[in-house]
């Protein structure tokens, strides 16, 4: 009978067996069960094989190494009983489509099946002989991206309140500066956006969806990779143009900041129906206003609490988005900044990209895949 394990982590080239099970006071989204990555995966996965297949003999050799994890096989059977027959679909992806669950033990869980392949004509499909899937917590509130750019919403709706959007942005810093500093291997995201930060309950905020993920270790300051990776909008200058400096940690600290200026925004960085320069790039219009020290214009502020949380926001994100990746603060940086003083926190020199040329918005959700050497 062939199995299925859940896998945990992704888009790791050159791993046999790695693994991740975070805590969620940090930010991250913690699979349910653990398994093996196949060299060059392009995603965490469970994975249904025969015991001949090799990868059969090194999952078996670290479920005896990780037995107090209790990690736990599930057959397809089992996937689709907890799903009710895939009954209630929560979403869809780039890599598959998400639907709702129950464990056995009443908990709510979110079951991504991934795509096997994609087809000459673009459509997805899975192959019967060999379904993948991921078992996550489920996350009640979804996506950070529907509480930002909600256009249908009233001001008195919309949004969330100033502490909670700070909360999140910090929660967030927290998550990624595990990746970066606080694993025993580095581990580079290169895909931060609304998208992939879920919200549990209570809006603690959870770092999801590692798919374009690299693992490097500690000593390597700089990664080689062929081509961009990332989302439009969000990648850092640095990985489309070498001439901006190396891709590193400091790639992901370049999309956390574009993320938390459409936070503080409440909109898409690149406003295509702006009439102006600094109505079409929020950056620029946000720096121009903290520059003369003007009012900051923005929803929902109505005590000096929430002023100096956004402000810190700002300043924080505006030192994220340098353009010289060396310029930029790491992720404990910004969470020690973001927890500091607002009269701590200076300005940072106008070094970022402004002014980008009009796109369409459907254009600044494509996501690039690239190899990484």
């Amino acid at each position: 009978m062939k199995r299925l394990l859940l896998g945990t982590l992704a888009g790791i080239s050159g791993i046999t067996i790695a693994t991740i099970t975070i805590a969620a006071r940090i930010g991250i989204l913690t699979a349910v069960i653990l398994c093996g990555l196949r060299k060059r995966s392009s995603i965490a996965f469970i994975f249904f094989w025969k015991k001949q297949n090799q990868n059969y003999e090194n999952v078996e050799a670290f479920l005896r190494n990780y037995r107090p994890l209790q990690v736990k096989r599930y057959s397809y059977s089992d996937i689709k009983k907890m799903t009710n027959s895939f009954i209630e679909k929560l979403g869809k992806g780039g890599f598959g489509d998400v639907y709702k669950g129950n464990l056995d033990d009443g908990r709510l869980v979110a079951v991504k099946v991934l795509n096997q392949s994609k087809g000459d004509d673009g459509k997805d499909f899975i192959n019967e002989g060999a379904k993948k899937a991921l078992i996550y917590e489920f996350m009640p509130n979804g996506s950070l991206e529907k509480f930002i750019f909600n256009d249908n919403a009233t001001e008195e709706s919309c949004g969330l309140d100033w502490e909670t959007n700070y909360q999140i942005s910090l929660g967030i810093a927290r998550g990624l500066e595990y990746l970066h500093r606080d694993c025993n291997t580095r581990i580079l995201h290169f895909d931060i956006k609304p998208h992939n930060i879920l919200l549990d309950a209570d809006f603690v905020p959870k770092i999801s969806d590692f798919g374009l993920a690299k693992i490097c270790t500690r000593k390597e300051s700089l990664i080689s990779m062929l081509g961009p990776r990332g989302t439009i909008g969000y990648i850092a200058p640095e990985v489309f143009n070498r001439n901006f400096g190396g891709v590193s940690h400091k790639s992901d600290v370049y999309s956390y900041g574009m993320m938390i200026l459409e936070m503080v925004g409440g909109r898409k960085n690149v406003n295509v129906r702006g009439d102006n320069t600094s109505e079409i790039y929020f950056p620029h219009w946000i720096y121009k206003r903290l520059e003369l020290d003007e009012e900051l214009g923005l929803k929902r502020i109505t005590n000096e609490e929430d002023r100096m949380r956004v402000k810190k926001m700002i300043i924080v994100s505006l030192w994220c988005i340098q353009t010289d990746p060396s310029h930029r603060p790491t992720m404990s940086r910004v969470k020690e900044m973001l927890e500091g003083s607002l009269n701590s926190l200076e300005v940072p020199p106008k070094r970022f990209l402004s002014s980008p040329s009009r796109s369409p918005p459907a254009e600044s959700s494509k996501t690039f895949v690239s190899s990484l050497s």
